[in-house]
């Protein structure tokens, strides 16, 4: 046996030792007795990594992957950090609580029992929701409890075999320093034999554990509505707008049918997709950016001549919608989150600007990957946009940031499909983005135009604006050295030109932004007001570029054809890159 064999079946052997789920322990004794030595690698080579904002990997056996184990020996970190911040090391201190959720995934309600398992025993009060809701309900429960910390068991919109561990702060946001620092701290340096368990039942008793009352559930249901900007189009409306919507398995079912049934609106509602399940059993990927996971809700709003489609996510913090391209309502075209993000953004603006509630102070936040228009948007009401790295949780951290400093948050936005308008929730809600959607959706039919004539009203006024977002995964640890290959290449090599285009601007943040934290991320700015940037995946093995396109020609349609023209010399230029190091590395 080789000396890297041996390390593995050593780690596998320990694992199995530690691993109280016969399931995951099965699944890495299936791997050892088929001598299955690349098997044995991808579960052990490395340790899953807890980051500044949790965990994410597929679920399995194994220390790169996640389990009972790992949930429990990431807990176990959490509980050291928090206890450490509450000053209840000895139990002589003021004991933290944490607000737990989880989604439809496979194992998601075992991964947040076990998580609970672990900070009962640490002396900290654990509030669980008894069955799955979205993300932004555990968000708004961290706030309203008055919880020191929040976690969801979730992988987002990532494929079936994944699952992930989220971790959220006071504020209802995910971690941002020092939290999140101190948290990953506590976890590098754990040793196994901390980890403490506790019955869930003995927990109840001695006052560390409950579940989560309705009365959280119906404040989260009245906050939503009482976003409405115009609650007097729900009586006209309401019934004779259409409205099909897919949860893809997920959580967000419940709260969305039942907030848009307070309001009169009977959905129409996929029925293939209706019941959570972890499977997925309908799409490739349950994400609704993606065409074929809205493939059913497209056939069914053929069918029933909607005049809009919505889909969320498993854990409901992302919001797709399609629309129909003509009256005939037989075609329907699936919008960007850009261009999403630049709808829910002017009616928000439009509509509080016409009810006197704009001034100022107002802001808009968006990532550094969002569209250009959401900022032109806001600034012609008056308002200002500030832009923050890719991640909700540093929208969360401006808008605590804006409690201190008297500013109004009114939108937050993150093209993949993450949009924020209440102020008690800190991470992307599809809910409440749904219901505004909905809104919004009357308000223009009340002025007999569609959102596509809206859309286009908007690019008339500040320019034609197209993005693309590129996506390459790379898995493994081979995976990891080509993503390493490609951003040192743009670093040494890239620097005067992309596809023909000169850089004006060229910022690497690894290196230290005054407006930015540190992070793996470049971006470049050309002329015409065109911009690349590139990062890899915080939560996956992917690089990305995201590539936008400004066109201002003489008319919308050669605006759009020049538009089309840099996306595509843009990505032929990032992909000959991707070759190039793949080449190399072969």
């Amino acid at each position: 046996m080789s000396n890297n064999l041996e390390k593995l079946a050593n780690r596998a052997s320990y694992y199995i030792s530690m691993e109280h789920n016969d399931w995951f322990k099965n699944d890495v004794m299936t791997v050892i007795n088929k001598d299955d030595a690349d098997g044995l690698n991808d579960r052990f080579y490395t340790t899953l990594a807890f980051g500044t904002a949790g965990m994410r990997g597929i679920i399995g056996g194994g220390t790169n992957r996640i389990n009972p184990y790992m949930i429990r020996r990431i807990t176990q970190g959490l509980a050291n950090y928090i206890n450490e911040f509450t000053g209840n090391n000895e139990n002589d201190g003021e004991s933290g609580s944490v607000a737990a959720a989880f989604d439809s995934r496979n194992y998601s309600d075992v991964f947040a029992q076990e998580a609970a398992q672990v900070l009962c025993a640490n002396g900290i009060h654990v509030h669980l929701y008894p069955e799955l809701r979205p993300v932004p309900m555990l968000s708004f429960a961290v706030r309203k409890l008055g919880a020191t910390a929040g976690i969801t068991i979730t992988a987002s919109h990532n494929p079936a075999e994944y699952n992930g561990y989220k971790v959220y702060w006071s504020d209802g946001g995910q971690v941002t320093p020092p939290h999140d620092d101190g948290i990953v701290e506590k976890v590098s340096i754990l040793d196994d034999s901390e980890i403490r368990v506790m019955d869930l039942k003995e927990a109840a008793k001695k006052g560390l554990f409950s579940y989560i009352k309705e009365d959280i559930d119906e404040a989260y249901f009245t906050m939503v509505k009482n976003l409405s900007l115009r609650p007097e189009l729900f009586d006209t409306y309401a019934e004779t707008v259409k409205i099909v919507y897919t949860p893809l398995h997920g959580s967000g079912l419940m709260p969305v049918e039942r907030i848009f049934s307070d309001m009169g609106i009977e959905l129409e509602i996929v029925a293939q997709q209706k019941e959570p399940d972890g499977n997925f059993p309908t799409v490739e990927n349950p994400n609704p950016e993606d065409g074929q996971a809205m493939h059913l809700a497209l056939e069914l709003a053929r069918e029933k001549k909607a005049d809009i489609v919505m889909g969320t996510d498993p854990d409901s913090d992302r919001l797709g919608i399609a629309v129909p391209v003509n009256k005939s309502k037989e075609n329907y075209t699936l919008l960007t989150g850009n261009q999403i993000a630049a709808l829910l953004c002017d009616y928000l603006y439009r509509s509080s600007k016409e009810k006197g509630l704009l001034d100022s102070s107002c802001r808009t936040l968006k990532s550094i990957v969002t569209t250009e228009l959401v900022k032109k948007i806001t600034e012609s009401y008056g308002g200002q946009c500030e832009d923050v790295l890719t991640g909700f949780k540093y929208i969360a951290e401006k808008m605590r940031a804006y409690e201190n400093t008297g500013e109004t948050y009114i939108f937050g936005a993150e093209e993949s499909y993450g949009y924020l308008a209440e102020r008690d929730v800190r991470d992307k809600d599809a809910v409440s983005a749904a219901f505004l959607a909905a809104e919004m959706t009357f308000y223009y039919t009340s002025l007999g135009i569609s959102l596509l004539d809206r859309l286009e009203q908007l690019w008339n006024t500040f320019g034609y604006h197209e993005e693309k977002t590129l996506s390459y995964k790379f898995p493994g640890q081979s995976g990891q050295d080509i993503i390493k290959g490609i951003m040192k290449e743009f670093r040494d090599s890239v620097s005067d030109t992309i596809a023909g285009d000169p850089i004006t601007e060229k910022t690497d943040l690894l290196k230290g932004d005054n407006n930015f934290p540190e992070a793996d991320v470049l971006i470049y700015r050309l002329e015409g007001g065109k911009s690349f940037i590139l990062r890899p995946s915080g939560t996956e093995p992917k690089i990305k570029c995201y590539i936008f396109a400004v066109s201002e020609e003489d008319n919308l349609e050669s605006s759009k054809k020049a538009a089309s023209e840099t996306i595509t010399a843009y990505t032929a230029f990032f992909e000959d890159i991707i070759a190039s190091v793949k080449q190399r590395s072969e």
